[in-house]
């Protein structure tokens, strides 16, 4: 028996205000899969991931996220079952990693005083908190953590509905060296824990991509340059083309980079 995707966008066009925000998009994403979305700065990547967020719609073009036709659904109840990681998550209290990784049951930027939280739904907090790093700093403030820490408490937020689309805005936006590469050893970890989920990451930089991305689609100027599995996507000539500047792409130890091609020379 077929399987419904995960994702299924076709023909996606946006305008706004008489512009082409995206033109002529689709993108299927399946279980399992670990979807790159790479481009330059305004390419379209944020408003392609907002309407697979199930949060806008496209002028034209069809939608299916979980099997749901945007138009014909609830989208807020919809959302509900997305794992939507914004890095820029706007939290001034001085709640505990733990404390914010059970705001993600109800969606809200603080623990919602009219419920109760059941031991079970406690155990999973710090269960997916462990599983991003965070086990032992489930008492630190987010006030004081580092953006690094943020992120992997952010990622464990989404993950508290146990939602099979993981959507991951730019995740290490700001992020030093360091942090970056235990954001994306969790990312990768948490992909090995939870094979069947399936997961969109948006980025502009090669270097943020994990080792786990098993598809890319690349974007520029609203339109696809290139989409399909990672090897056959992340080459030279497409993000040469994409970025408008030759640069040579490689891989080394299931990681991206690239440079001006002339430097390799």
């Amino acid at each position: 028996m077929d399987t419904v995707a995960l994702l299924d966008a076709r023909e996606l066009d946006v305008v706004r205000g008489g512009r082409h925000l995206l033109r002529d998009v689709s993108i299927q994403v399946d279980a399992g899969e670990h979807w790159a979305l790479l481009g330059p700065n305004g390419a379209g990547k944020s408003t392609l991931l907002t309407i697979l967020g199930a949060v806008g719609h496209p002028t034209s073009g069809t939608v299916d996220v979980l099997g749901k036709r945007l138009g014909r659904v609830d989208m807020r109840e919809l959302r509900t079952h997305i794992g939507h990681v914004n890095p820029r998550h706007r939290l001034d209290l001085p709640l505990t990693a733990h404390e914010v990784v059970l705001t993600g049951l109800t969606n809200t930027p603080e623990l919602d005083a009219r419920r109760g939280y059941t031991e079970a739904e406690h155990r999973h907090a710090d269960e997916l908190l462990e599983l991003l790093g965070m086990g032992n700093r489930r008492e630190s403030r987010w006030t004081t953590m580092s953006q690094g820490e943020r992120g992997r408490t952010l990622i464990a937020r989404a993950l508290t509905g146990r939602p099979s689309l993981l959507l991951l805005d730019e995740p290490a936006t700001g992020l030093d060296l360091a942090a970056r590469e235990q954001l994306l050893l969790s990312v990768d970890q948490l992909r090995r824990e939870v094979p069947e989920m399936a997961s969109v990451l948006v980025t502009h930089h090669l270097e943020d991509l994990p080792a786990s991305t098993t598809h890319a689609l690349v974007l520029a100027d609203g339109e696809i340059v290139a989409s399909g599995p990672v090897d056959q996507t992340l080459t030279s000539d497409v993000i040469s083309k994409a970025f408008d500047h030759p640069v040579q792409v490689s891989r080394n130890h299931g990681r991206w980079s690239a440079v001006t091609a002339s430097a390799r020379d």
